[in-house]
């Protein structure tokens, strides 16, 4: 069994927790989950199933679209609805569509984050939510991320109350954290904020239409008719130009070998060479040598 499978990730469960129950459903040890989904939050999750795991990186770098939920008048330790509170502002707070917009104008392109204290990221080996559990703050690393899009749901001309939310849609790169975007908005009305919802709606090609949950897997699976939802391997290579592999490259690609660069990589990162439409082998620009690129994934024996 090969291939990705999305999978709609209900909340209260774990990334990894869908991989354990794929694992038995499926009856395979080979599944890996392609990018951490907080219990809290439901939505799209690529799992990548035997040799697919080898391309689990592309879809995690892929772009996300999510559907959040912003309140504003308290922050909490966890940067959304399920954190203590850190801080709150029980006044009352106005302000109008045009002031929102221009924030959220302001926070478009590229940033930068303060992933939280409550989070995956590793300083010194470890975890931030292991520190944050123990009562530690440590210094976190700010990165770069892109927000490509950041647009506003609802038709409020004018937002005012001790408590104040209103929804928006995200699309951004991999490495977002929306609790702090939303943290970063409340900052630039003047006010503390945290996420009170959240839902991811796509992952790179993967949309929610595309989704099953692992209560439809387990009915396909039992049904024998678990190919009506795995996906074949380049469907998640769709980004990068696909090149079919001919006698005189052949064995050289299947053997993995360095060769003169393709000129397709002076406009995209990476190109896929396969047969009939089914992926071999996807190659880079070679790190060092000049001119040259090398396979950076390999599987041939993909079916």
């Amino acid at each position: 069994m090969n291939g990705i499978l999305p999978l709609w990730k209900e909340r209260g469960m774990t990334s990894h927790d869908c991989v354990f129950k794929l694992r038995k459903i499926l009856r395979t040890k080979k599944v890996g989950h392609t990018g951490t989904l907080d219990p809290g939050v439901e939505g799209v999750l690529p799992i990548c199933i035997g040799q697919a795991t080898r391309i689990a990186e592309y879809l995690t770098d892929a772009g996300k679209t999510y559907e959040a939920v912003i309140s504003i008048g308290r922050t909490t330790t966890t940067e959304d609805a399920e954190g203590e509170t850190v801080e709150q502002d029980q006044t009352n707070k106005k302000f109008t569509r045009t002031q929102l917009q221009e924030v959220l104008a302001s926070l478009t392109g590229v940033i930068q984050q303060t992933p939280p204290m409550f989070s995956a990221v590793k300083v010194n080996g470890k975890r931030l939510y292991e520190y944050a559990r123990k009562g530690e703050i440590v210094e976190r690393p700010t990165r770069q991320v892109t927000i490509y899009a950041l647009e506003l749901l609802d038709d409020v001309e004018l937002y005012e109350g001790q408590e104040i939310t209103f929804p928006v849609r995200i699309a951004c790169s991999k490495g977002t954290y929306i609790r702090t975007l939303a943290v970063q908005i409340g900052a630039a009305l003047g006010y503390p904020a945290h996420m009170k919802e959240l839902v991811r709606t796509a992952s790179g090609t993967f949309t929610q239409e595309n989704c099953f949950t692992l209560a439809q897997v387990a009915e396909l699976m039992e049904a024998e008719q678990i190919d009506t939802c795995i996906l074949p391997v380049e469907y998640a290579l769709t980004d990068y130009p696909f090149i079919e592999i001919t006698s005189a490259n052949e064995k050289e690609i299947f053997n993995g070998q360095v060769l003169p660069a393709d000129a397709l990589l002076k406009i995209h990162d990476k190109i896929v060479f396969g047969i009939s439409g089914k992926a071999v082998a996807v190659y880079q620009a070679h790190p060092t040598k000049e001119g040259f690129m090398k396979p950076h994934k390999m599987f041939p024996t993909i079916e």
